[in-house]
């Protein structure tokens, strides 16, 4: 006999068992997305400062920014199959920043920043990992 709170106990497990796999195997795609935007600052911040101030570096699971200027800066941004998210480490001190990357409809990606408990642009998302390592020196 089956009861019916574990019927659906079950098929909630169920739902986010998959939920959970289908974002893992979205992780990298997501991340070269994330490549793409901060690619496009880095661009930016290169045209402005000259092709030597910064250097961007995409491997497996990690994006490195290394900024040169009186100190050196980076930033890393590692695929974490824990949270399902990234892991940013800004290399300024502090905690890292733990974002969440979840699927919508439309195979689209949201992203959260967990200590905030908020969801984030990819807008905010570039802002947040790269603002303080190119202008360490301006108030946020």
């Amino acid at each position: 006999m089956a009861y019916q709170w574990l019927v659906m106990r079950i098929s909630e497990e169920n739902d986010r068992r998959k939920k959970e796999e289908n974002t893992l195997q979205r992780l990298p795609t997501a991340l070269d997305e994330v490549y793409s935007e901060v690619k496009d600052c880095v661009d930016e911040y290169k045209n402005s400062f000259g092709d030597d101030s910064v250097d961007l570096q995409r491997s497996t699971g990690k994006i490195r920014v290394v900024v040169h200027g009186e100190k050196e800066a980076r930033a890393e941004v590692v695929t974490s199959p824990k949270i399902p998210g990234f892991q940013v480490d800004r290399g300024v001190g502090g905690e890292p920043l733990m974002i969440e990357v979840g699927l919508l409809p439309g195979d689209k990606l949201y992203f959260r920043d967990l200590e905030r408990d908020q969801y984030v642009t990819m807008e905010d998302l570039t802002r947040r990992i790269l603002d303080r390592v190119f202008f360490p020196k301006l108030n946020e």
